[in-house]
Formats: structure tokens, sequence, C-alpha cells
């Protein structure tokens, strides 16, 4: 080869890399650590010939006037509808019991219910306004302050929102991009105006997400006492979102995998000695685990501590929690429970319902009367104990009493059948057999409607002079015991499971082989005790109930109560939506009455801001298979630090909103508009990965010209649909430019 044509070998070589590395750039640029075009400043000549750092106002001043902004557009008109406006019927009661202290039962955890008490209180609010579904606020009820009280969480979103962009390390133009579009977001305007959770929850979501991008920032600095603050405070979010809603647990799911992934690259360091990194797993246990668990029941604990009246949520707790509220619907009845006494007896599993019966018809089986739980005061609770062998008859002169060991009948007292059960599948829950109501008083008694009863605790009364009671008698309230079916084995049992549309969604009553004595579902309780021929205790006073058995309780209620909330399928909810149309904005939803002289709000995101972000997602799935296609090829050569980069700016953002989407297209329950709140910030988080790996590099004369698009994209988009976050008022022809899609319903 002659020296020329290796010399333009080498030229033609170096031409290459060059091109590959310009290629190249676009990619890894934005990944890299402290090169991003925001890491510049700008200095200018002030006064005096003093040089000042444009860089430190403005990354005060920036975030201050987007929050002014932010706040100014969420209390703007919010007092023009006075009248109870969508969920606030929900929130806003369940904000007045905690006033007049009468207990309730919801689906959702109650720290962003005490939050909405905190702001009546705050307001002078007295508790005794119903707020029923488009009431009139009284003149004399300042549901304004209320109202303000829930639109600052909403405000407060978008400092958090810069300052996380920031620490992404975003460039300037796309932080206040992404903070421009969360401080005009409609949807999230128009939540903030009302008594509602979602803008508290999404404040708590944006908070735990913010100091988890903090703690990457200070990867290099772990076990420092500012790594552990934000650790702490990461706890402290994560315990404050769970306590607002469920929904919170994706979060947590996000920090927990990020967590994880944080330990396994520790794992790995060969500097980091075995004792530090068990003190990093430690220090993480506490902090994420042990500190939010003990925030979420520190607020059930001050829940039952200000809920202390007997109120609309009884029926979701168990005997002893209900005895001890104060104007208790319990009577104190007779202490020893005899043959003839009529009683209602309580679950203590998963759902603390009531044994019950009714005239209707298993559909199949044994097609005998139904045996069910139900929760609220009914007289087909009441049933009646009998003899194994024979019919009791109230003119028996021996008074025998209920006792450990004894055969018994359960006769129900409304259609005079015995509780029954054989070798018959039961119908919601497998491996368990039917439980039904056969036979009646008449008729020759069948084996099958005998039962055993056997005692497995008794608790003392809290009255400490009342003398103990014999443990061997079944005594109300304070006896806890199993019915064996005399012939099966099996016991009675609550499964925690509802039967169908068939048996009105009560719970499921089975006959259960159970190998443990301590198996709750199987225990059970006399709560109301009647027997004309025995005299009542007056001095005898219920034991206190037990935090730790509440909280297990009221959290399995809970949960019962979430699965039933599913589609009706022979009615028709206008309001309920599904999750495919929330990132497409294929349907909004009306929030109150759409009369014409009232501002009236349209629950519907900022079709700028759901479209982008939504096509974006998309954008980010090629992205990511360009770098790890690069990747793979070994024409690009990613870092430790390059690869962290890049999850905590894409693939988390990313992996968010994925974790508050999907839930919600795979669970069966009725789902609305506002279930995509959360999942929407992060969609545009993920829009702001996109355009910075897009248009950040890119040439000046590209770059800035984009920006300003899309910054005035957004913002015309909030001018032209201000209204229904605002208040649509007057006659609906005047906002015929709003109906873009055929699908909505703002003026049609």
């Amino acid at each position: 080869m002659s020296a020329s044509t290796g010399i333009e070998s080498h030229s033609i070589e170096n031409k290459l890399r060059k091109r590959a590395s310009n290629e190249d750039a676009v990619i890894t640029n934005n990944i890299d650590i402290g090169k991003h075009s925001n890491e510049t400043y700008v200095k200018t000549k002030m006064y005096m010939g003093k040089r000042f750092d444009l860089r430190g106002i403005t990354s005060i001043a920036s975030p201050a006037l987007f929050t002014i902004l932010s706040f100014y557009l969420r209390f703007k008109n919010i007092d023009k509808n006075n009248h109870v406006v969508w969920d606030e019927a929900h929130f806003g009661k369940f904000g007045s019991y905690y006033i007049t202290h009468e207990f309730y039962h919801d689906v959702h955890p109650p720290l962003g219910k005490m939050l909405v008490a905190l702001s009546e209180y705050l307001a002078g609010f007295d508790g005794h306004f119903s707020f029923d579904s488009n009431t009139k606020y009284p003149s004399e009820m300042n549901f304004k302050f209320m109202r303000q009280f829930n639109a600052t969480f909403g405000a407060l979103c978008v400092p958090l929102t810069f300052f996380t962009a920031k620490n992404l390390g975003f460039s300037w133009q796309t932080t206040y991009l992404v903070t421009l579009m969360v401080t005009l977001e409609h949807s999230y305007i128009t939540l903030s105006k009302f008594i509602l959770l979602d803008s508290i929850l999404l404040f708590f979501t944006l908070t735990t997400f913010a100091c988890l991008v903090k703690i990457y920032t200070l990867r290099k600095k772990q076990l420092t006492r500012k790594w552990s603050l934000w650790m702490l405070l990461t706890g402290i979010s994560v315990g404050c979102v769970c306590s607002v809603k469920w929904v919170g647990l994706f979060i947590t799911i996000v920090v927990g995998i990020y967590t994880l992934m944080d330990l396994f690259s520790l794992h790995h360091d060969e500097n980091l000695s075995r004792v530090k990194y068990y003190k990093h797993w430690l220090i993480r246990i506490i902090d994420l685990i042990i500190i939010p668990f003990l925030i979420y029941m520190f607020c059930f604990k001050i829940h039952f501590a200000l809920l202390y009246k007997s109120g609309t949520g009884d029926a979701s707790t168990n005997t002893l929690f209900q005895i001890n509220l104060e104007n208790t619907k319990i009577e104190i009845g007779p202490r020893n429970v005899a043959f003839g006494s009529e009683v209602t007896i309580r679950s203590h599993g998963l759902s603390p319902n009531l044994l019950h019966s009714h005239v209707q018809l298993y559909p199949d089986g044994s097609k005998q009367r139904q045996v069910t739980g139900y929760a609220h005061s009914d007289a087909n609770n009441n049933w009646e104990f009998h003899f194994a062998d024979h019919n009791y008859s109230p003119n028996d002169t021996i008074i025998r009493d209920v006792m450990d060991g004894m055969d018994i009948r359960l006769v129900h007292k409304n259609t005079r059948n015995n509780l029954h059960s054989h070798k018959i599948p039961s119908h919601v829950s497998r491996g368990n057999f039917e439980v039904s109501g056969y036979g009646n008083d008449d008729d020759f008694v069948d084996s099958n409607d005998i039962w055993t009863i056997e005692l497995v605790d008794q608790l003392d009364s809290s009255n400490p002079n009342y003398p103990k009671e014999d443990p061997t008698i079944l005594h109300p309230v304070s006896t806890f015991f199993r019915l064996r079916h005399k012939k099966l084995g099996c016991y009675l049992a609550s499964t925690g499971l509802t039967y169908p549309q068939w048996g009105f969604q009560q719970a499921e009553i089975v006959c259960k082989n159970s190998w443990s004595k301590r198996d709750k579902a199987t225990w059970w309780n006399v709560e109301d005790h009647w027997n004309s021929r025995l005299t009542v205790a007056e001095e005898y006073l219920p034991p206190k109930s037990k935090f730790w058995t509440d909280f297990v309780l009221i959290n399995f209620a809970m949960a019962s109560s979430n699965s039933a909330l599913i589609p009706d399928q022979d009615k028709f909810d206008p309001l309920a939506s599904e999750p495919w149309e929330w990132p497409t904005l294929h349907k909004g939803l009306r929030m109150c009455s759409w009369s014409r002289d009232s501002y009236r709000y349209y629950l519907m995101g900022s079709p700028f801001n759901t479209w982008i972000s939504t096509l974006s997602l998309f954008g980010f799935v090629l992205l990511m298979l360009r770098i790890i296609f690069k990747w793979g090829r070994q024409t690009i050569n990613l870092t430790e630090d390059q690869i962290w980069k890049l999850l905590i700016t894409g693939v988390f953002p990313f992996f968010s909103w994925i974790m508050h989407f999907l839930p919600f297209v795979m669970m069966g329950r009725v789902t609305y508009v506002h279930h995509y709140v959360p999942a929407l910030y992060f969609a545009i988080l993920v829009f702001g990965f996109v355009i910075e790996q897009l248009f950040v590099s890119a040439h000046p004369i590209i770059k800035y010209p984009a920006f300003i698009i899309l910054a005035t994209g957004c913002i015309w988009v909030y001018i032209i649909f201000a209204p229904i976050c605002q208040g649509l008022h007057g006659p609906l022809t005047q906002y015929l430019r709003l109906q873009w899609l055929p699908s909505w319903d703002i003026i049609i």
C-alpha cells in the first residue's frame, strides 16, 4: 500500500468517527451529568461595576411567578358556583363528620378527609350542613375558604413540578415548558376549585416523586445527613399519599423499584463494606417501610379518636368498637345467653357482618333459602337458640344457659328456617360447603341442622368491680365462639367474598374446613341479645376494643367496599368513562347542573397537554429502542452515571405513568376521568424527556422556535378552553368553539 493511500484511509476513518460521534451526541449529550445547557449562566454588569448572577435571580423568581399564576388561576371564580358540586357531596360530608364526631365509613383512608375537616374547622363550620348534591350553600357558611384550602394543594403542585424538572437535569427551556403545562392544565385547575381529594392526592404524589428525584441527585453522597433527610422525607410522603387514597400505592411501587435497583447497584460496589451495605438496607427499611406504615396507622388512630359517636359507618366495624361509641345502637342485654334467647350474631372475619337470611332462594345448588352476611340493622338478622333435639317452648320452667360443647339449632326469626349445611359446594368460594335456611319448627329435625358451639375466648368487663363471668357460658359481646357442624365437621364462616346480584352482593357465608382454632373467619360473637325471662346487668361495661383489630377490620371493610364499586350493567352512568378515553381525551365529565344561569364546570384535560403527552409516550418508546439498538451495536457507550440519568429522567416517569394508568385498565371497578390525574403528570414529564432529546442539543435556529411554538400552543389552548375550568356561564351557543370532538358533551 502506498503512503498516500494510507493517509487517505486514515483520513476517511477519522471522518467516520467524527460523524458517528456527532450522531451519538444527540443521545448521549442529554444523558451526561453536568453538561446541560441550563448549567451555563449569564453575568451582566450592574450598578457600581458589580456583576450579578441572573441565574440566581431566575431560580427564585421563575418558580415564584409560576406559583403566583397557579394560585390566581385556581382561586379565580372559586365561589361563583355556590352549590354543592359533584363529589363535594361526599367529601364535604365526610369532613363534617369529624366536626360532629360521628363515625362513618368510606372506601378511602382518612388523611385527605381529615384535611377537608381541618378546612371546615378553620372556616368556622359547625358540621350541620348536609352537603346534599346540587344544594345551595347557606349564606353563613364560608365554603369559599374550604375550597381555597383545597386549591392550595393544587397550586403548590406547580413549584413542585419546577424543582422536580430542575433536579431531573432538564434544560431551562424544558423546565419552564413542563411547569407551564402543569400550571395551565385545565383538569388540575378544575379539581382544585372544589372540596375534593384529587388535588391533595396529586400534591403528595408529586412530593413523593420529587423526593425520589432529589435522592437520585444525592447518589454520590449517600449516608450523609442531607441524603438521610431526603430519604426520611420520601418515607413521610409515601405515608401521606397512601393515607389519602390507596392509589398512592402506585407511586410507592415506583419508589420501591428505584430503591431495589439502587441497592443492587451498591451490592456490586467493591469499595463498600458489608456493614455499610447492611446499613443502607436498614435505613431504607426504616424510612420507606416502617415510617410510612406508622404514618398510615397514626392517621387511623386520629380517625378513631375523632369519631367517637355512633354514626352511619357503625356497620363496617366489629361489635366491641360499636358498643363503645357514644349513643351506640347496641343495647346491653342479659349477660347469659339461654335457649330461647333472640340474638344477632356478628362475624370476626374479613367482612364483620351479621348472620342474615331472607325469603329469597339460591338460584342453583340446594335452591334453599339464602344465608348471607349483612352489615346493617335488619329484622332478618335475628335468630333464636333452640335445643338440638326438639323445639324450645316459652313454657319451659327451667332456663338453660348455652354452654361450651352443647349441640344447638339456630332458627331464623322471620322465616322459621333452621341454619343448615350439607355437602353442596359453596356458590362463590371454592372448597367450602353451602349454608342455607331449611325446614321449620314443625318438621322433624334434620341432622344437618345441628351445630356444636365451641367457645374460644372470653373478655372481661371494663368495669373492674364487675365479677368475673363463667367462661363456659355464652355471653353476648364478650364471648367469641365457633359453630361446628355436627355431621360435616366444618365451621360456620364468612369468606370475605360477596354473592352476585342474585344475592344482593351480600357477604358469602359457608361451612369451612378449618384446621386452626385461631381462624378468625370462623369466629362469631352475639351482638344483640333479648330474653324477657332474664334480667339485664346494668353495672356491666363492655370490654374496650383493640386498636389493631379495629385497624385491620376497617381496612378490610374498605377493600370490600372498593370491590363493590363495579359498573351496574342495568344502569347507564353518564359520568363514567373507560381508561382508553383519558389519554385520547375522548370524553369529559359534567361536574354540576348544566342550567343556563349557573356556573358550569367540565372536567377534561387540556387538549394540548393530553394529546401531546400521549404522543410523547410513543415517542419515548421509539427513542428508547433507538438507544438500546445503538448500545447493542456498541456505537454508543453509556457509563453507569449516564444509565442512571436515562432511568430517572425517562424510564421512571414512563414507568410511573404505566403504574398510574394500567391498574385502572385491569380492574373491574367503575372509573371516571379524574382517575387519570396522577398519570397525566407523569406523561407530561415523559414529554419533557422526549423534547429534551429532540431539541435541546439542536441548533438554536431550530431549538428556540420549537420551544416558543410549544409554549404558545399551551397558552393558546388554555385560553380557548379556559371557560371549562373557570366556569361556563350564560347560553351555551357562545361556547360552540369548544366542541372540537362530537364525543364531548360541553354544549350538547
